[in-house]
């Protein structure tokens, strides 16, 4: 089973005032970087779309094994980028997961636990849900999905997709609230350091 990782990264990071929280640094590398790492590290093949190819997100990739597709028409929002990302999927890959990069909660492990699911429901998506059952991030889609994606429109993600298909979701339980736990704002990211220490 081969399957694609997305991570999109075209947005504008406007809630952090004038800062860009992909470029806030985990563990000695830009976020954005670490969470491709990750993905890579879960034996994905690993896509990022990016507002364009010479923009300091891109160039933190370079050289790294990791696919880069700017995008033209990011700021219309999220689904710029999961169109985008959709089409450039491998014709031989199972299907795709949707992997936010403002989530540096999420380990390599939550990802191959997810993998490993749909590797045994390869028709149905895998939404990672927190510890008490809340639907979350990731997500995989089977490829017989990818088409749906192109209808997307907005600033919104997939979740009208995961709508359309409530019958076919597997859910699987990461711990505490890391499935949901996104960092978009300077406040969350110094409370998300604080609760390291």
């Amino acid at each position: 089973m081969t399957l694609t990782c997305l991570l999109p990264a075209a947005g504008a990071s406007s809630r952090m005032r004038g800062g860009d929280k992909l470029m806030e640094l985990v563990e000695g590398m830009p976020c954005l970087a670490l969470m491709a790492t990750r993905a890579q590290s879960a034996d994905m093949d690993v896509l990022v779309t990016v507002p364009s190819l010479d923009h300091p997100r891109a160039v933190a990739l370079r050289n790294k094994g990791f696919r880069v597709l700017g995008v033209a028409n990011a700021s219309e929002g999220m689904a710029a980028s999961l169109r985008s990302g959709s089409s450039a999927v491998h014709p031989d890959s199972d299907g795709i997961m949707i992997l936010p990069s403002d989530m540096p909660a999420l380990e390599t492990e939550d990802l191959i636990a997810l993998v490993k699911v749909f590797e045994g429901n390869q028709t149905r998506i895998v939404q990672a849900t927190t510890e008490d059952g809340v639907p979350g991030h990731p997500v995989i889609f089977p490829r017989q999905l990818l088409s749906e994606f192109a209808k997307l429109s907005g600033d919104r993600g997939a979740a009208r997709i995961v709508k359309n298909h409530q019958q076919s979701v597997v859910c699987v339980k990461l711990k505490g609230d890391r499935a949901r736990l996104d960092l978009d704002t300077p406040e969350a990211w110094a409370k998300w350091r604080a609760s390291l220490l």
